[in-house]
C-alpha cells in the first residue's frame, strides 16, 4: 500500500472514539523528544505517519529542522516494537522514552505536523546553541540542590500548568503562551546571572532549549531536571523519595493531568473551592481552558460562564443569529487576560 493512502485520518472524532472503545488491549501513554538536525521534513513526516500507523500509534508528533517532539498512545504489546524502531532509526537512535505517570485514554487519532520549532518559543535560532545546554540533574540531586540557599528554581511552563502543580518555592512565570515564556523568565532572573539556576518542565524538552537560552544570556550555572516532572514522579515512587513537587502534572492530552501528590493547590475558577480539574468550555465557539469543580460542572454543564451556557443551549437557528455577537464578546473578554473572567458566575449563584 502506498504511503499516500496513510497520510491523513479521514474518520470523524465520533468514529475514532468508537474504534478506541472497541479495543480489547491496554494502551500506554509515552513521550519522547530529540534535538537533532533533520532535513527533508515532508518526506520524513510521511514515513513516520505510515510507520506509526502500522504500530497502531495515536497521538501528536511535531518535527522540525531542530528535531522531533512526540506525545503518543501505543498498544502495550507494540511498545518494544517502537523502541526497536527508534533505536534502528539513523537519527532517532538513543532517544529517551518516558512513560506517563498515569495511563488512560489520552489520544484518539494520530497527527504528525511539520513545524518551525518543536517547542514554540518564537525566538530566532541565534538565541540558542543546542550544543551548550544546562547540566542534567537526576531527581535525587535535584532535591539536594533545592535545599541550597543559593539555588533558584524556575518553572519552564505556562501559568495554567503550574497552577495545579509545581515545586515548592519555584518562580512561576505568569504567562499563557510559550512565545512569552523565555522573555518573562529572563526578566524574573535579572540580577541572578551567577546564581545556581534549577529548571524543570513536564518532560525535559522545554528546559533543554530554555537552558541554552539562559547560557547564551550569560547565566553561569544552569541546571535542569533530567526527564522532567514525569521522570521525577517515577523516581520518587520507585525510590521512596520525598516529593518536593506538589499537586498535579498538567499534560497536553485528553487526561489533562497526572496526580503526583494528593495535595490540591488550585481552586475552581467559578466558585473558589479546591479543585485541580482542567476542562475546555463545552461551548464549541469558546473551548476556553479553565479549572472547574464537579459541582460547577454539573451546574453549568461544562461551560465557563453564563454567556457560554446560554449560547450552548440555543437552537441552531438562534445560534446562527447570535454567532457573530458572541464571537465579538468572547474576543473582548479574553483580550490581554491570563485567566478567564467568569461573568455572572460566582459563589452566590
Amino acid at each position: 500500500m502506498s504511503v499516500n493512502s496513510y497520510l491523513y485520518n479521514k474518520k470523524s472524532k465520533k468514529e475514532l472514539e468508537k474504534d478506541l472503545a472497541k479495543e480489547d488491549f491496554p494502551r500506554i501513554t509515552i513521550s519522547f523528544y530529540k534535538y537533532i538536525q533533520l532535513s527533508n521534513l515532508n518526506e520524513l513526516r510521511d514515513i513516520f505517519y505510515q510507520d506509526f500507523i502500522n504500530l497502531n500509534i495515536l497521538g501528536r508528533v511535531y518535527i522540525a529542522n531542530e528535531g522531533i517532539n512526540a506525545q503518543i498512545s501505543i498498544p502495550k504489546h507494540n511498545y518494544n516494537n517502537l523502541l526497536n524502531y527508534l533505536n534502528s532509526h539513523k537519527t532517532l537512535n538513543g532517544t529517551n522514552v518516558k512513560q506517563a505517570i498515569e495511563d488512560g485514554l489520552s489520544f484518539y487519532k494520530l497527527v504528525i505536523k511539520v513545524k518551525k520549532e518543536i517547542v514554540a518559543f518564537g525566538l530566532d535560532q541565534k538565541n540558542f546553541d543546542m550544543k551548550k545546554v544546562g547540566k542534567h540533574l537526576d531527581p535525587l540531586e535535584f532535591n539536594k540542590q533545592l535545599s541550597n540557599p543559593d539555588s533558584v528554581v524556575v518553572d519552564i511552563r505556562n501559568h495554567y500548568e503550574s497552577e495545579v502543580g509545581r515545586f515548592k518555592n519555584a518562580l512561576v512565570p505568569d504567562v499563557e503562551r510559550s512565545q512569552d515564556l523565555l522573555k518573562e523568565i529572563k526578566t524574573m532572573l535579572k540580577g541572578k546571572e551567577d546564581s545556581k539556576i534549577l529548571l524543570y518542565c513536564t518532560g525535559g524538552i522545554r528546559c533543554e532549549k530554555a537552558s541554552s537560552f539562559l547560557i547564551k544570556n550569560k547565566f553561569t550555572d544552569v541546571n535542569q531536571l533530567s526527564g522532567g516532572i514525569i521522570n521525577y514522579a517515577h523516581e520518587v515512587k520507585k525510590n521512596n523519595l520525598e516529593s518536593e513537587f506538589i499537586g498535579k502534572n498538567f499534560v497536553f492530552d485528553a487526561r489533562m493531568g497526572e496526580k503526583v501528590t494528593k495535595e490540591i493547590i488550585s481552586n475552581c475558577h467559578q466558585c473558589g473551592t479546591k479543585s485541580d480539574s482542567h476542562t475546555n468550555c463545552a461551548n464549541d465557539l469558546c473551548h476556553l481552558l479553565f479549572i472547574q469543580c464537579e459541582r460547577c460542572e454539573d451546574k453549568y454543564k461544562g461551560c465557563c460562564c453564563s454567556e457560554c451556557f446560554e449560547y450552548k443551549n440555543l437552537n441552531q437557528e438562534q445560534k446562527e443569529k447570535r454567532k457573530n455577537q458572541f464571537l465579538d464578546f468572547n474576543k473582548n473578554r479574553l483580550m490581554g487576560k491570563i485567566k478567564p473572567k467568569l461573568y455572572k458566575i460566582n459563589k452566590s449563584n
